[in-house]
């Protein structure tokens, strides 16, 4: 992290100049138009008394940027992840931001830079606030910016000596990575918008008259560019801006990892070949990759391969929080903990959903708690209380059990804070007596989580039969968690519950049938009015529809949509 107070050092650089003085007091930028006549030399006079208390403790010269440097060394077979501490002076440091561009034609890509910017603007002012360059990068829009001390500043460096001959393309490998397979399938673009939000963002492009494919024209706003950073997409351009300053350390950051940020004649690839001491901000960058391709990953593990890769073959990364303490940043959707309660001796739910958590959610990089019921007392389920305050959804597979209250109060806690819930085959009934028969005591009961939260109202079930034939529900074709689900390739192979009517905040999704049996809801979600949980249920959870990979690709997509993240592919 930085030594020394960032506000100390602001001062001593901003004193000479009252504008930029402004520029670090964003919320009172209105109070300071009325800086001058008497009042602004007596402010000056104070900032200098300010910077010359910061003497005391070093000089600017003396001002060290720590950053602790990440990388993954191969020994015996394994990759162990090594941090190195090193010093690095500001003026012999540049931050580049890689292709931070004002819209891309991913939807989901435009939302996660839009979540992100704040964050790299808030290093890059800490970076140039300490002496270091800031270089802009935003490929392709250099036309908005000819007229920019930055873009002037770029393209007047003189030639350096010591150019690298490639270094105006794009790398698209450097040998070490030849020892390694690269960990994502991009030949599709990367693109893991909906299907019907995509089409509807690009005729939205194409209607403020730009291409839909490439709509971008300049950095985003929101990244503010100073008279004294640079503007250029150019390699040549930038490697002669850094050989005049007599840069050595590169601080890279931007969008996105696996395609613009290692492969830029600026990037990350280039730099590292032609001896640059460079670093990725691995938290404040995104990938392009589709979960449906290879390695058939959420989209936020996909982005950790990718650096896992970085960290093997190409340079070490490091956090924001180098710059700017705190924790490290993180998207809200990259959601990971799933909390399975198990508590039912009908359908093997103890069997089949761990089966399912391995099979299909930990290979896709979700880490999943399970709490089964107490096997001496199966009304009981330790560690539920605090396992449910970690969890960002909670799978439930109960069957008229009666917790405590404070068990039931930890779930109850989880809903109120906004989280999503699935619910599978007899969570209808989860915490619910028979005709309403009082529980143990120091035990609880919640009758109304079916209708309150699931939003059904199971009443009773077909019995033993014929399968369940499964259909759409009307209206549910285009729903986003039914993308590759087919309902003719399963059935219902226990049997049909009766859960009709379904709360108004309920959208059905399939339908069931049985001969001689009104037709049922077998999936819905749900969005209650209270919490505003994202819920899911489904009263299918046989185990043999657990054999069935469209039942487990159905259970996958309800929990991927309950956690608002496109859901990774199933391998065939």
């Amino acid at each position: 992290m930085l030594r020394e107070n960032p506000l100390n050092h602001r001062v001593m650089h901003m004193t000479s100049n009252l504008s930029q003085f402004r520029s670090i007091v964003p919320s009172n930028r209105a109070g300071l138009k009325t800086l001058h006549g008497s009042l602004a030399p007596r402010l000056l006079v104070a900032a200098m008394a300010i910077a010359s208390l910061s003497l005391t403790a070093g000089t600017v010269a003396d001002t060290t940027i720590t950053v602790n440097k990440r990388v993954r060394v191969e020994r015996d077979g394994q990759w162990l992840e090594q941090v190195a501490v090193e010093k690095w002076r500001p003026q012999e440091t540049a931050v580049i931001v890689c292709d931070v561009w004002d819209a891309h034609h991913c939807l989901n890509a435009v939302r996660r830079i839009e979540e992100m910017a704040q964050r790299m603007n808030e290093l890059l002012e800490a970076a140039r606030a300490h002496g270091a360059l800031v270089i802009h990068a935003p490929s392709g829009c250099m036309a908005p910016y000819e007229k920019h001390p930055a873009r002037i500043r770029a393209r007047q460096a003189p030639a350096a000596p010591n150019l690298p001959p490639e270094i105006g393309k794009w790398c698209y490998r450097i040998p070490a990575e030849e020892k390694g397979r690269y960990p994502l399938d991009q030949e599709d673009g990367g693109e893991d918008d909906d299907p019907v939000e995509h089409r509807q963002w690009h005729e939205r492009l194409a209607g403020m008259g730009r291409d839909p494919k490439a709509p971008w024209k300049a950095q985003t706003d929101v990244l503010r560019i100073d008279e004294r950073d640079a503007i250029s997409d150019s390699g040549i351009e930038i490697w002669n801006l850094l050989e005049q300053r007599g840069i050595r350390n590169i601080v890279l950051l931007g969008v996105h990892t696996n395609m613009c940020v290692l492969g830029r004649p600026f990037g990350l690839r280039q730099m590292a070949r032609n001896g640059k001491n460079v670093v990725l901000v691995r938290d404040l960058t995104d990938t392009m990759y589709n979960p449906q391709r290879w390695p058939f990953v959420t989209h936020f593990v996909g982005t950790d391969r990718i650096v896992e890769h970085i960290e093997k073959y190409v340079c070490p990364t490091i956090t924001s929080v180098d710059f700017l303490g705190g924790q490290p940043f993180r998207f809200r959707a990259d959601r990971r903990s799933i909390l399975f309660v198990i508590g039912e001796s009908e359908y093997k739910t103890s069997e089949t959903l761990p089966e399912f958590a391995r099979r299909e959610l930990e290979r896709s990089g979700f880490q999943v708690t399970i709490i089964q019921a107490d096997e001496k007392n199966e009304n009981d389920f330790p560690g539920l209380v605090e396992a449910a305050k970690a969890a960002d959804l909670i799978l439930i597979s109960v069957r008229r059990r009666t917790p405590t209250q404070a068990q039931l109060d930890a779930l109850k806690a989880h809903l109120a804070a906004g989280k999503p819930l699935v619910g599978i085959r007899t969570a209808s009934h989860a915490f619910a007596l028979r005709s309403n028969a009082a529980p143990e005591a120091g035990r609880a009961t919640w009758p109304d989580f079916d209708p309150t939260v699931l939003g059904g109202r199971y009443t009773d079930h077909t019995g033993a039969g014929p399968k369940v034939s499964l259909t759409l529900a009307p209206g549910a074709k285009d729903h986003p968690l039914l993308v590759g689900i087919d309902p003719l390739r399963m059935e219902g192979n226990g049997s049909l519950y009766r859960v009709m009517p379904l709360e108004a905040s309920t959208t059905p999704l399939i339908i069931g049938t049985i001969p001689g049996h009104t037709p049922e809801p077998v999936a819905w979600t749900n969005t209650p009015r209270v919490g505003r949980s994202r819920i899911f249920y489904t009263s299918l959870g046989h185990p043999d529809d657990f054999r069935n990979p469209m039942f487990r690709k159905l259970l996958l997509h309800g929990l991927c949509w309950a956690l608002e993240i496109a859901p990774p592919g199933m391998p065939e």
